[in-house]
């Protein structure tokens, strides 16, 4: 197949053109970032040296111009929110009081579609099993490696190890847990675990097939992508607990077990409410990893898959948006008792 760059010209000038719109945004903004700073910088000290010369009193910093001066560099990133964020939102709730086509209001009825449909009703019953088991088994796995790898001979590489899946991408990940879980009919099998089944003397089964089964083994993979992260984060908890508070529990005879429960896990309360409401978003949001491993057939879709699929795949606009809604919904309550903890413990 030969390759005919006059036919291929215009994607080039497309690629030209956004890199040079690239450049020219990017470097607009850290231009103004470096010539604003240091030129109010001047003026200040230009101030400053005129009133130690003359013996006038120091000038003053005007609140108006602290402001305009705060609005100068929030104002990208609150148009960055506006475009990305509250407009896609509105834009979105709105779909969800319309039919599959945009076209006439229906008003609540994708709602109670969600809640009447049997299909959906699963989808929501996935969803919850994800957001139950994934927080709580990754940070349970999470700890477990941070108590054990701590302070061991080769605790660098352990945890380098551990953290490993968190490189792979959810897409990477679910294709290498699809060889774990393939299957072959009978005879020789390339998928690892069926092939333990076999030499242990079962028989081999097409795993991803069988529900509810199935959406636990895509759990699996979830858990050991994030396990690393929970490790990491818990693990410079536990070194950050005050030493004489350790030796002083070791002097009253505490038995290992009391000291984990009665100084490691009061002291690493912040950190795993971190580690688990954070995963608890991620699992929220999960897509790719239900859409690489099984396309969200054989019962296993979540919100997010069948999001896509109501909106893409089968056109149903205002079912699809019903389902962003509820979603954004569902992970509203989880962001604001993270802001709400994370207020209590600064002012703590």
């Amino acid at each position: 197949m030969e390759f005919d760059f006059a036919e291929e010209q215009p994607k080039f000038l497309m690629l030209m053109y956004g890199l040079i719109a690239f450049v020219a945004v990017v470097g607009g903004l850290l231009l103004l970032l470096d010539v604003v700073p240091a030129w109010f910088a001047r003026r200040r000290e230009a101030q400053l040296v005129t009133a130690s010369v003359s013996g006038a009193p120091l000038p003053r910093r005007r609140k108006q111009g602290e402001g305009l001066f705060a609005l100068f560099f929030l104002l990208p990133t609150l148009l960055l929110l506006t475009v990305g964020l509250v407009v896609p939102a509105i834009r979105t709730t709105l779909l969800s009081l319309m039919d599959g086509s945009s076209t006439n209001w229906v008003g609540l009825r994708n709602y109670s579609w969600m809640f009447s449909d049997d299909s959906i009703v699963r989808v929501l019953i996935n969803t919850l099993v994800w957001v139950i088991l994934v927080p709580l088994v990754a940070t349970g796995f999470g700890l477990i490696y941070a108590v054990l790898v701590d302070k061991a001979r080769f605790e660098a590489v352990a945890k380098s190890l551990i953290f490993l899946p968190m490189a792979i991408s959810f897409v990477g990940a679910s294709i290498i847990w699809k060889f774990v879980y393939a299957y072959r009919g009978e005879g020789d099998q390339i998928g690892l675990l069926n092939q333990i089944v076999v030499s242990l003397g079962g028989e081999p089964k097409q795993w991803l097939l069988e529900s509810p089964l199935n959406t636990l083994l895509l759990i699996v993979i979830m858990v050991w992508i994030q396990a690393g992260f929970a490790m990491v984060v818990l693990s410079a908890a536990i070194k950050a607990i005050p030493g004489d508070i350790v030796e002083a529990a070791r002097l009253d005879g505490v038995s290992p077990w009391q000291m984990f429960w009665r100084i490691t896990m009061p002291s690493i309360r912040p950190a795993l409410i971190v580690v688990i409401v954070t995963l608890t978003i991620a699992t929220l949001k999960v897509f790719d990893i239900v859409r690489t491993s099984t396309n969200g057939n054989y019962d296993t879709s979540v919100i997010a898959s069948e999001m896509y699929n109501q909106a893409f795949r089968y056109g149903q606009n205002g079912q699809g948006s019903a389902l962003a809604v509820f979603l954004f919904i569902l992970v509203i309550p989880v962001v604001i008792y993270q802001i709400r903890n994370l207020r209590q413990q600064r002012e703590g």
